[in-house]
């Protein structure tokens, strides 16, 4: 009997979680019917003309009408969407749509489904035929959101045809019923002929509406109780779609709306589900008390509280219906093993308080954060939850769903998140998280290269990398999801791309220090006598730093009106020591860049026989529109003086007298490029051939730059 009901319970898990791409029969899932008086039927525009030139993927939009109506428990939304069929791809975009719904709270009408064909309307809502899909296209991350959508193929589409559907949904909030969050964009990347949005809501509750990047404003109505809002946008120029911006400078003009103008009632809203627990389950009772006995300052039982839900409550989101906000409790969560951000700052929370810490939930956005000061008060805001804990006057700010976290309490890594809406009973307000500055690389890397001392031996390389911090985090996780042996053949590609033939000789070697935040990698490699001459690599031997010069922003100024987003601050160090030359060697001119975002400076020393170059590398902020040519200019020299290549061939002469001033001195110069050994230099001088110097001393020997 308990094999017969596992089977079952596993079974009906795989549907849950596995066949979320099957079909679900329609028939209490959509619904025709005429749409409700109070939604307005206006005429279909014609596109402007001058855009048919900016029309995508033969589709011309003609109209977007949007309308919203309070009602008792919620409101309805009304859609209309009218394009025009072009050409022939866009029959295969045209003919099918796709409408999302939740059904946990959503009640999906169809009013209208028509063509209309040289000015005559074609009913074809009595024949639609809906299949109702569950895609759940985040299932790979661990998320399930339950949202359903109805598909349906229109038959009969051609060229020239105009589509003209219309749809309701009555909209019964699963929490926070009597709040109103909506918004909308003044402007397509695509031709549009008309936007319309119309909002009818009780007069007595006066609306929060803040225009982004935007003047324009509402025709407002008011007739008995309600007052109606209409925005309408006629044939707006289409926007380029522009990378890199930040989170505050949104790529398209919008309005949003919303019901509040304090976060209090936000809070008021989810509080209630958000009270600690003040039991657990026995095993988890004992993990706690066991914390308790072995740590008697709060800093440290904070640390090891958060390890523990970090580290064994693995992440999954059942953000269906009221999931989508309200938590788990923590025995269900316990007893389940997984759990949510919901879940498990909620679990943290009552954690840190059965050991004597202040905590509470905070809620915040993982992408658009930093601009929540800006937002509207709404929930809709906001789609993680995190924790707020304090010791004293101090405040910490955890996410529970990161995992193998390093650091203590003086230098655990804060979330990037911006800001964040602590669940407090009164007084609620977003609070700024802190963004801990770099006073150190985060991740160090140091090459050193052993050129053979004699013919037929390998050059040999190690490799020593140190990552601190929110690198330490990353690669501390890296290495709990992939093998040491995949990330070291990882490692060993990238070597062959600059040197060719190169092998391992040494097992990746790994060293944590959880506590401090540091790990430590080590690389050994042999790069065979053959290889080396083969590919002509002495002579042309490439130093390369890897600091993530190549993630740096570089988007096209063509049409850009915003500025450039840099994402979190970088600061990384890269250094080369080449050892057993046969020369002193030097840069030919000053390496370093420097610029208010991002910035290169570049330090080399020269022993008889060793050469040593250190690139240091560094962004942080944003660029303004008016700096990005500077940036950029900058962005370019930095990837450039990120790479260099030497002849470590190349040998001091002992008798300068015997070098032929116009062969072997010119010859090396040139077949150096753009570094140089200092003795050539010097010998030219000597035989008082004409050599240029600059402000920089390029050409003076043991020049620091």
């Amino acid at each position: 009997m308990e094999r017969c009901r596992l089977f079952v319970f596993l079974l009906v898990l795989v549907w849950a979680l596995v066949g979320s791409d099957s079909p679900i029969r329609a028939d209490e899932q959509v619904h025709k019917a005429p749409a409700e008086n109070w939604a307005e039927m206006v005429g279909i525009p014609e596109l402007d003309p001058a855009r048919s030139a900016e029309i995508r993927n033969g589709i011309a939009y003609l109209l977007a009408d949007t309308q919203i109506r309070h009602r008792e428990g919620g409101y309805s939304v009304f859609e209309r969407l009218a394009y025009k069929v072009t050409d022939r791809p866009g029959l295969e975009s045209g003919a099918r749509l796709d409408i999302e719904f939740d059904p946990s709270r959503h009640k999906l009408f169809f009013n209208r489904l028509a063509i209309i064909r040289d000015g005559v309307v074609i009913d074809k809502l009595p024949e639609a035929e809906f299949e109702i899909f569950r895609r759940e296209t985040d299932s790979e991350r661990g998320i399930f959101d339950g949202r359903l959508t109805a598909h349906v193929d229109l038959n009969d589409v051609r060229v020239g045809d105009i589509v003209d559907y219309s749809t309701t949904y009555e909209v019964t909030p699963t929490v926070a019923k009597n709040l109103l969050f909506t918004r909308f964009s003044a402007e397509w990347s695509e031709p549009v002929g008309r936007i319309r949005e119309r909002l009818i809501w009780p007069t007595k509750e006066p609306l929060n509406i803040r225009a982004v990047r935007t003047d324009l404003k509402p025709s407002v109505t008011k007739a008995g109780a309600e007052t109606t809002y209409t925005w309408e946008i006629t044939n707006p120029a289409p926007v380029k779609y522009q990378d890199y911006l930040p989170v505050d400078y949104p790529n398209f003009r919008f309005m949003e709306i919303s019901s509040e103008f304090d976060w209090q009632p936000v809070v008021d809203a989810v509080l209630p589900f958000y009270q600690p627990a003040e039991s657990f389950p026995a095993d988890f009772e004992a993990k706690i008390n066991d914390i308790a006995v072995r740590h008697a300052a709060l800093e440290d039982r904070l640390i090891a509280a958060l390890r523990l839900i970090q580290d064994e409550i693995r992440y999954v989101s059942l953000s269906m219906g009221s999931g989508s906000y309200v938590p788990r409790r923590p025995e269900t969560v316990l007893a389940s093993g997984f759990g949510d951000c919901k879940d498990k700052a909620l679990l943290l929370v009552s954690a840190l308080r059965r050991l004597g810490i202040e905590a509470e939930v905070a809620l915040t956005d993982i992408d658009g954060g930093k601009a929540l000061e800006q937002a509207v008060p709404a929930l809709q805001a906001f789609d993680h939850a995190i924790v707020k804990a304090m010791i004293g006057e101090r405040v910490w700010w955890l996410d529970a769903t990161d995992y193998l976290q390093g650091g203590r309490a003086a230098n655990i890594v804060p979330p990037d998140y911006g800001f964040a809406l602590p669940l407090v009973a009164s007084g609620a307000a977003l609070e700024k998280i802190p963004e801990k500055e770099l006073l150190e690389p985060t991740q160090s890397i140091e090459e050193r290269f052993a050129f053979p001392m004699r013919v037929g031996e390998p050059l040999v390389l190690t490799v020593d990398t140190v990552y601190r911090n929110g690198d330490a985090d990353n690669m501390r996780r890296r290495l709990a999801s992939t093998s040491k042996a995949k990330l070291a053949d990882d490692y060993l590609e990238y070597y062959n791309r600059s040197y060719p033939g190169i092998k391992s000789t040494a097992a990746l070697d790994t060293a944590d220090d959880r506590d401090l935040n540091v790990l430590k990698t080590k690389e050994a490699y042999e790069l065979p006598s053959a290889s080396l001459v083969a590919n002509g690599l002495g002579k042309n031997f490439p130093l390369r730093a890897d600091i993530g010069v190549s993630s740096m922003p570089r988007p096209t100024t063509v049409g850009r009106i915003g500025p450039i987003a840099l994402g979190p601050p970088v600061h990384k160090s890269h250094k080369v020591t080449v050892t057993n030359l046969k020369a002193r060697f030097t840069l030919s001119e000053n390496a370093d860049v420097h610029d208010p975002r991002a910035s290169l400076r570049v330090s080399w020393s020269s022993l008889p026989t060793e050469f040593e170059l250190e690139w240091r590398f560094r962004t942080q902020g944003q660029v303004p529109l008016e700096d990005i040519g500077a940036y950029l200019k900058a962005a370019d020299s930095i990837e450039r003086n990120s790479a260099w290549n030497f002849d470590f061939t190349y040998v001091d002469p002992v008798d300068r007298s015997s070098i032929n001033p116009s062969g072997v001195g010119i010859a090396a110069l040139v077949g150096i490029g753009i570094a140089m050994p200092v003795a050539i230099v010097a010998a030219i001088r000597d035989l008082d051939l004409p050599a240029e110097t600059d402000e920089r001393g390029a050409l003076g020997v043991e020049v620091r730059p």
